[in-house]
């Protein structure tokens, strides 16, 4: 198959991040929301980081206007039958991706690709509400997707290997770094990074060491690039968190995985981070 047009169902942070990536890779876009109002602001942020890249130096005016141009925005799923590739990246909730998919099958023809952008959730459970989970697989980009480089692609339990070898190719040719991996909790990366963020909560709770000095800590010895309480308020912590409960119920509440109520609290709280322009550290005045 030849990927020529690919959907993006979701504009949030990581769907803005991906139909960006894409566009820029010379693939015509179709993005997706719940309504125009909500689009219409994430495609005028994505044409924002356009210009700033071309005002830096590294895209041509021409080449810019090309990207914005490749770009369109739509409310009606029913724009993805023209993509060959459609990925979802809607909030981590299975009902909501359940529900997606089951548009999505009926909306798709039989040979476009079905990608979920989902952390965490089984890609066996989603694929499971379509006709044909042999074209349902993960697709899960990094935050912030236009400049992170690694992909996992994951292969549920019935995902063909032909699917497998087209994600894999497209990965490639939007110069991501793919890794395939079973259908596990959490996959690959989020698997790892459990312990990172949740002994560090422990020891925030604890009350050994503040964020602050966690993560200047963690940056000055481990040399890593960020700590776990920046990396949360990047990532999202009410994600960050559900990303947590969703490994740790999966893997019938094992205790390594066992979420913080700390971390609960924070999302609770609202304080959620950059996007809320507070988290664990403040952002007011950030752009």
């Amino acid at each position: 198959m030849v990927i020529r047009s690919v959907g993006v169902i979701g504009s949030g942070t990581m769907g803005a991040g991906i139909a960006q990536t894409t566009a820029q890779h010379g693939y015509q876009v179709v993005l997706f929301d719940r309504s125009e109002e909500i689009v219409n602001k994430s495609k005028a942020a994505i044409d924002r980081q356009i210009d700033r890249l071309a005002e830096k130096g590294k895209l041509s005016a021409e080449a810019a206007a090309d990207v914005k141009g490749a770009i369109r925005t739509t409310v009606r799923l029913s724009d993805m039958q023209e993509c060959q590739l459609v990925i979802e990246a809607v909030p981590e909730s299975m009902d909501i991706k359940r529900d997606v998919f089951r548009k999505l099958d009926e909306s798709c023809p039989g040979e476009t690709i079905l990608a979920s952008n989902t952390s965490s959730f089984s890609i066996t459970a989603i694929a499971a509400e379509t006709s044909l989970p042999a074209r349902v697989a993960g697709l899960h980009f990094f935050n912030p997707a236009p400049l992170m480089p690694l992909v996992e692609v994951v292969k549920g339990i019935r995902t063909s290997e032909e699917t497998i070898r087209a994600l894999l190719e497209f990965a490639a040719s939007i110069g991501k770094s793919a890794v395939s991996c079973a259908d596990t909790p959490g996959f690959i990366v989020n698997r790892v990074a459990r312990p990172f963020y949740n002994e560090a909560l422990r020891i925030l709770g604890d009350r050994i060491a503040t964020a602050e000095q966690i993560d200047r800590i963690m940056k000055r010895s481990g040399q890593f690039r960020m700590g776990p309480f920046e990396l949360q308020d990047l990532i999202g912590i009410d994600i960050n968190f559900s990303t947590t409960v969703s490994v740790y119920e999966a893997f019938y509440g094992d205790p390594r995985f066992r979420p913080h109520y700390y971390q609960q609290r924070m999302a609770q709280s609202g304080r959620l981070g950059r996007k809320t322009g507070e988290g664990y550290y403040s952002y007011e005045g950030t752009p």
